[in-house]
């Protein structure tokens, strides 16, 4: 397919470029395409592809949108009716998911986490109580202090560090947040940090969850405006050994406090 386009969308049209060489393409326009200059773009794709002109959007690595720009083309070209196909890749996502050890389903992608500590917590906290894997992409220089805030929010977990996915050099690192934290090994590049679910223990000799865990995951959830009862029971669903009455009394007691 991208043998027809006559123009390509990219955020690198240089490395872009040396791709359509090596491939033997012909080379059609290339036009950057990146978070800053993305909303002036949209008009004059639209006005491209009303035209009849075959536009391609490309991605530096994996599959396009995943981790950049683009869904606002896309919702645009929807609302005019224009078709718009997509031509799947390679999908760090999925790749981390299906070689983790964790539980690859249900899962949220939160795409690369900001840059300030405590937007990379508020980031994390509406998951903390949930039942799902997180995953998200980090920078190398940045993995140790991200993995600082995210067990911080949501507690130690089971985890899973992957870089350089599919290429010579690959690496799967299976671990916790603790045991992370206790002694962080350099990561070069860029990772995709696989997270598992708040741990649920079974059986009747299941531990109760600390209280000072059970406290932090209710001033979380108030914090994200959920009433007594919803933070009960929002709660209720990521420890052990509590009652959800339990937990709405605790919810009131530190309130009243």
């Amino acid at each position: 397919m991208l043998g027809k386009a006559e123009v390509v969308l990219a955020e690198d049209t240089r490395r872009t470029g040396m791709l359509f060489a090596r491939l033997g393409l012909p080379s059609p326009k290339f036009l950057s395409f990146y978070e800053h200059n993305e909303d002036a773009r949209i008009a004059q794709v639209l006005a491209l592809l009303a035209e009849g002109r075959e536009v391609a959007l490309v991605s530096d690595a994996g599959t396009p949108l995943m981790a950049d720009p683009g869904y606002r083309l896309v919702r645009a070209c929807r609302e005019q009716g224009l078709p718009v196909s997509p031509v799947p890749g390679a999908s760090a996502v999925l790749a981390a998911l299906s070689a983790s050890g964790i539980p690859p389903y249900p899962f949220v992608f939160l795409g690369f986490p900001p840059r300030k500590a405590s937007e990379r917590r508020d980031l994390f906290r509406p998951y903390a109580a949930l039942q799902a894997t997180l995953v998200f992409f980090e920078r190398g220089s940045r993995v140790a202090q991200t993995m600082v805030d995210a067990r911080e929010v949501l507690g130690d977990r089971d985890c899973c560090v992957a870089r350089e996915l599919t290429k010579l050099h690959e690496e799967f690192i299976l671990t916790s947040f603790d045991a992370w934290l206790a002694a962080p090994p350099e990561v070069l590049g860029e990772a995709t940090v696989v997270v598992g679910p708040p741990r649920a223990s079974t059986g009747a000799q299941a531990e109760r969850t600390p209280d000072d865990e059970v406290d932090r995951l209710l001033a979380a959830a108030r914090e994200d405006g959920c009433k007594p009862r919803e933070a009960a029971k929002r709660v209720q669903a990521a420890v052990a050994g509590w009652t959800a009455k339990e937990l709405y009394d605790r919810v009131h007691r530190h309130t009243a406090g």
